[in-house]
């Protein structure tokens, strides 16, 4: 069954030029001319990824993103014309997955929208890392905190994933930025601490040490790696 995606575009050129491209490659596309519009949608109907533009009339993207969380985990990937580090930032603090800056390449944001897609519905190993209070499932792609499920972003996931599978070791930001988002990044790395700061926010156990100026490490004895 095709995945669903709904478009959040004020810019009806390239909104049709998204649905275009997206219903070529099978997908089942809605979309949405204003954020009021959109989010309406958004609650009406079933997606599986929702492609938002920052800049809207009647209901701004950043609020759109956040209900979105608030309802659940639907990945959410930004597509804007706002570039600047603080508005990247800012997108990554409302836990969107991704971030893609206009003027964009159709084959780029296709390859994006596998990524997200991919993770979403789980298509890794079946591998459950345990870590004492702290267990990820990585073929329903969930967390479990003292048994209780934490829903997360698939970044979030992703980041949570590699620091397990490294405990104990130090992993850069830049190692990161590598691992999680798969291709070259050309931002600033510490898009990597917006994630951060959400993940500990949701877990709600200390397990994630900060090595100044470095990045950060999961610790082993805290996390029960292996336990």
């Amino acid at each position: 069954m095709p995945a669903a995606i709904l478009v959040i575009e004020d810019d009806q050129a390239i909104q049709e030029l998204i649905a275009e491209f997206l219903r070529a490659q099978q997908y089942d596309v809605d979309v949405a001319e204003d954020g009021l519009e959109g989010w309406e949608k958004f609650q009406a109907g079933t997606y599986d990824l929702v492609i938002l533009d920052l800049m809207l009339p009647t209901l701004d993207g950043y609020t759109i993103c956040r209900r979105i969380r608030e309802k659940g985990d639907t990945p959410v990937v930004v597509l804007t014309a706002l570039g600047e580090e603080k508005d990247q930032l800012r997108a990554f603090e409302e836990e969107a997955d991704d971030y893609i800056t206009k003027p964009f390449s159709f084959h780029v944001l296709m390859k994006r929208v596998e990524a997200v897609l991919r993770r979403t519905r789980g298509a890794q190993s079946g591998e459950q890392l345990w870590g004492g209070r702290l267990r990820l499932d990585a073929d329903a792609y969930k967390v479990f905190v003292d048994g209780k499920p934490v829903e997360t972003t698939t970044k979030e996931f992703d980041i949570l994933n590699t620091l397990i599978a490294n405990a104990g070791r130090i992993m850069t930001r830049d190692m990161l930025l590598d691992k999680v988002w798969g291709y070259d990044y050309f931002g600033d790395s510490r898009i990597v601490d917006a994630h951060i700061k959400n993940i500990r926010k949701k877990l709600g156990i200390s397990v994630i040490r900060t090595v100044k100026g470095v990045g950060y490490a999961l610790e082993s004895e805290l996390a029960g790696v292996g336990g």
